[in-house]
């Protein structure tokens, strides 16, 4: 559904993106994480055609995001980094002009406003103006303009950022059922948690290119995991192991005689894959420069 190529886009001598490729299927959610600066949000301008590459090209359903226009920008929903509301309005006059602006009309459009207002908990707040709600409503408010048309590709920027528990889950559980119904989905998020929640599959950014690329089973099934264990005797001091192989560690503690009351394995985490997928990169720069030199 979507399909990004060498995409380039600097500002001055800086590299917002750098060569970035992605792909987004029908159906799959991928999770676009790195820290600030990586591209997530440039690569998010490109597409909607806020922004425009100065190489590289970007396909949604097979048409160009930007040469298509308006026929490319009704392929998606989007809920941008930052808010983009009318205040004074209300939360059902938002849906109503953001569902007009997809081209939806009449009864359909309330159908979907009815749908999109019970996903995500905001059908006691219809009446109430945008400018009264909470951080964390008004996110939902953001993401409820993005789904209401039932986009076929939704672009959701840190879409829970300051969030409340509710909105988290309610937004969650929205996108989830988006992607079950065919749709693909874009999810840039700093709060790791959530693409475990949602099954991504993972995309990790660094000076606007991607940098690694797969579910987080295959992207992680090379690093150690952590052997915990405690012992009956309770002078003998807890272990904390990092391996490869935690069977094989444990039948040769085992085997040692040392009695375990407790042992618990600690899979490799995000936050483990993230920091050493930042550690590569950091070792092949700092080798770049040093042949440079």
């Amino acid at each position: 559904m979507l399909i990004a190529e060498g995409l380039v886009k600097h500002y001055g001598h800086r590299a917002a993106l750098d060569g970035f490729d992605l792909e987004v299927a029908a159906g799959e959610i991928v999770g676009l994480i790195g820290h600030n600066g990586a591209g997530k949000t440039t690569f998010v301008e490109v597409v909607t055609g806020l922004v425009r590459p100065d190489a590289g090209h970007a396909r949604i359903g097979g048409l160009d995001a930007l040469r298509a226009g308006r026929a490319a920008r009704q392929l998606l929903g989007v809920a941008p980094q930052e808010l983009a509301l009318y205040n004074r309005a209300t939360v059902r006059e938002n849906l109503r002009l953001f569902a007009a602006l997809t081209g939806l009309r009449g009864r359909r459009r309330e159908q979907e406003i009815a749908r999109v207002l019970d996903e995500l908990h905001l059908a006691a707040l219809v009446n109430l103006p945008v400018g009264v709600l909470s951080g964390g409503q008004r996110r939902r408010v953001q993401a409820a303009t993005a789904m209401v048309a039932s986009p076929p590709l939704l672009l959701l920027d840190e879409p829970t950022a300051g969030a409340d528990p509710e909105t988290r889950s309610a937004l969650l559980t929205a996108v989830k059922a988006r992607a079950e119904a065919g749709a693909a989905v874009l999810y840039t998020t700093h709060y790791l948690p959530e693409l475990v929640d949602l099954d991504a599959t993972l995309a990790l950014a660094r000076a606007g290119r991607v940098i690694a690329r797969g579910t987080q089973q295959e992207l992680t099934r090379h690093l150690p995991s952590e052997l915990q264990v405690t012992f009956a005797d309770p002078g003998e001091p807890d272990l904390r192991l990092s391996t490869t192989d935690p069977g094989a560690d444990l039948a040769t503690l085992l085997a040692s005689g040392r009695t375990p009351a407790s042992v618990d394995v600690r899979s490799p985490s995000l936050d483990d894959l993230y920091r050493s997928l930042e550690a590569t990169v950091d070792e092949r720069d700092a080798e770049a420069r040093h042949v440079a030199a």
